[in-house]
Parts: C-alpha cells; sequence; structure tokens
C-alpha cells in the first residue's frame, strides 16, 4: 500500500466512523460498526466487554507482554447534533471528526500498515476502541480496560485525533461534584425574607471563588453549569450547579477538595437550608518522569518524522494507567482545531507524519528490551 493510499484508507475510515453518533453513555452504534470492522481485519478475541469497550488483538508470538493501543469511541456532541461533513483538498470539517472519529480511524491505520509491513510482532498488540472519555464518562471504559490488564503489558499507548506533536506522560487530577441546595420556597412577594436555593447557591460560588489556589503546581475550580427556580415570582426551592476542579498536584486537589466540602457543610441551615455536594466524575492524576523509555521512545517516533516534541499534562484516558504507576502517553494522529464545537477541523497532510509516528512507537516498543518476558 502506498503512502496516499494509506493516508486516504484512514481518513475514509474517520469519516465513517464520524457519521455515526456516538454521545458518551450512547456509543453503543458505533462501537457495533468498530466490532464488525475488527471482524473484517480477521483480528482475533473480537469482544465488547461488560462497559461497551470493543477490543480485539492482533496476535504476537508470545515472546513479549502485550501493547495496549486505545482510542475513544465517544463524542461531546448530544443526539440530534448536525453531523454533516465538508472536505477540501487540506481539510475535513466536522464535529468530532478530530476527537476522536480520527483517533478510532488510527487503530485501523496502525492494523493495515503491522499487516503490510508483515512486521513480526513480539508479544500481542490489542487494539481498544472504548467508551465514556469524555465529559462525565468520568473515563469509565479506560477504567475497565486498566482493570483487565493491569501491569501485564508493556504499556498504554492512546490516540487522540488531533494534538499531532505532543506526548502527554502526565495526568491531570479532576474531581468533579454537583452541588444542590434546597428550601421550603415560596411566593417572592407574600413570602418574602424565606431562603432561596438560588440566593444560598450564589453565596456558595462566592465563597468558593474566595479559596486560595496555588499557581504552582497549577490548580483550577470552576461552575460551569448552574440552573434552578421555576419562575421569577418565585423563590426557588431547588437549585444546583456542577463544579469542576483540577490541579497538576495529588495533593493540591485533595486539599481543595476538603475545602469545597467544608464549605458545602457549612452552606447548611437546620430547618432552613439543605445543601449537598456529591462527587459526579473523578480523574486520577500520575505520570511517569520525561526520561521514562516510553516517553523517550514517543520522542523519537516524532523526531524521525522531523518534529520536534513537546512533553505535556493532559487530562486524557491516560490518566487511567498513569494513576497506577503503569507507562501510557498519549499522542495526537494530525492537527486541527475547534475541537468539541460544530466547527472542527482536521488536517489532511499531516496525518501521514502521525500514522508514521504511530507504527514507529509499536515498532520501537517492541524492540525495546523491558518488553520482553
Amino acid at each position: 500500500m502506498t503512502a496516499e493510499a494509506w493516508l486516504e484508507r484512514v481518513v475514509e475510515r474517520a469519516v465513517a466512523v464520524q457519521q455515526i453518533p456516538a454521545p458518551t453513555f450512547a456509543e453503543s452504534a458505533r462501537g457495533a460498526l468498530v466490532r464488525q470492522l475488527f471482524v473484517d481485519e480477521d483480528l482475533i478475541d473480537v469482544q465488547i466487554d461488560r462497559v461497551g469497550n470493543v477490543m480485539a488483538c492482533l496476535p504476537g508470538n508470545g515472546l513479549a507482554k502485550p501493547l495496549i493501543v486505545s482510542a475513544h469511541l465517544d463524542t461531546v456532541f448530544p443526539a440530534g447534533t448536525d453531523l454533516t461533513l465538508r472536505r477540501d483538498a487540506e481539510k475535513v470539517y466536522a464535529p468530532g471528526i478530530g476527537d476522536n472519529s480520527l483517533g478510532v480511524a488510527g487503530l485501523f491505520g496502525l492494523i493495515w500498515e503491522l499487516k503490510a509491513r508483515k512486521f513480526p510482532l513480539p508479544g500481542d498488540v490489542w487494539v481498544v476502541a472504548n467508551v465514556c472519555e469524555e465529559g462525565l464518562g468520568d473515563l469509565r471504559g479506560m477504567k475497565a480496560v486498566v482493570e483487565r490488564f493491569g501491569a501485564a503489558v508493556t504499556g498504554y499507548i492512546v490516540l487522540e485525533g488531533m494534538s499531532l506533536g505532543y506526548v502527554y506522560h502526565r495526568g491531570l487530577g479532576v474531581r468533579r461534584y454537583q452541588i444542590t441546595a434546597r428550601t421550603a420556597g415560596g411566593h417572592s412577594w407574600v413570602d418574602f425574607g424565606r431562603p432561596s436555593a438560588i440566593h444560598e447557591l450564589a453565596a456558595l460560588v462566592c465563597r468558593l471563588n474566595n479559596i486560595p489556589l496555588p499557581r504552582q503546581p497549577r490548580t483550577s475550580m470552576n461552575v460551569g453549569v448552574i440552573s434552578g427556580g421555576t419562575s421569577v415570582n418565585t423563590i426557588a426551592a431547588q437549585a444546583s450547579l456542577d463544579l469542576d476542579t483540577r490541579s497538576e498536584g495529588k495533593q493540591e486537589l485533595s486539599a481543595l477538595a476538603e475545602q469545597v466540602e467544608e464549605l458545602v457543610k457549612q452552606a447548611n441551615q437546620p430547618g432552613a437550608v439543605q445543601v449537598v455536594g456529591e462527587v459526579i466524575g473523578e480523574r486520577p492524576a500520575g505520570e511517569i518522569p520525561a526520561n521514562h523509555p516510553l516517553v523517550s521512545l514517543a520522542v523519537k517516533a516524532l523526531q524521525d518524522q522531523g518534529i520536534v516534541a513537546k512533553l505535556n499534562i493532559g487530562s486524557t484516558d491516560a490518566n487511567t494507567p498513569l494513576s497506577h504507576g503503569f507507562p501510557a502517553v498519549t499522542i495526537g494522529l494530525t492537527r486541527g482545531a475547534g475541537a468539541h464545537t460544530v466547527g472542527e477541523f482536521i488536517e489532511i497532510r499531516p496525518l501521514l507524519q502521525g500514522l508514521g509516528q504511530l507504527f514507529t512507537l509499536v515498532e520501537s516498543v517492541f524492540t525495546h528490551s523491558d518488553a520482553y518476558i
């Protein structure tokens, strides 16, 4: 297969994946397509696990531990989103085309290249199209993958459609809360003076905003959603907010969580105001050092494509294995922009470098002595 044919085939596969809606928690239709495509490739142990991950094995000769290569199936776009695609000579425009339809297509690009080059695999390559990476999916899919394979692998390589040139070897810790306030409510005139759930949450947000956050390690907090009340002339009986907290440091994230939970506790007024906080998402932090062999191999794979690698921290599926101390990196396959918007696009030509990087990395992982049993 020529490089041009390989490139075009991967782009076509990304388009086929993108055209099937896959909101987080509703990836089954896209998963069914990927499962059938794995079957068509004559892979072994093709399966859909208990949480909806689709996986299959390209068998090796058993001299080395398996390698996991994954890409998430889900997108941020809700059911009913117009998925119309547009393509020109340089770019493909469509919601979810880069995040992460191209990542899923990259699994097939790897399969095709390994077959075409007849590369003798020392160990099995498990290709995984996992669910629930985005938003409140809370890395549920990858958590199930790591629960299954654990440390009995050479490593985990996570594919994202965009961010070519970056190697994510540090996982950003994230904890998310839904905080709900309840009061008796009432009429805005007749019952004026009674506590309002909206007012109570607004006051809580002000107190949350006064929590001092460290610059190093970088730590953030954001109220992304707030809702409540029924009408302009009603004292709100219920209101809720969604709070996102993040930190590069495990201790700092834990300290922030303690402060948030203490402020929630203090917001309660017995008999008048009930405020409860529920953890609705947790992405564990973790990292491997910049000089770890897997990171070095990923950097070298980019250098072989004429790209200077940038080491970075992010919140990706790699968080899960990294939090357990297992070697993992996330890499990108091309350049693009507009992720999580209907204007999302990918650049076509750089994909050749991204795919070359992926194949080189897989090959070099297996030629590294630490891979062998």
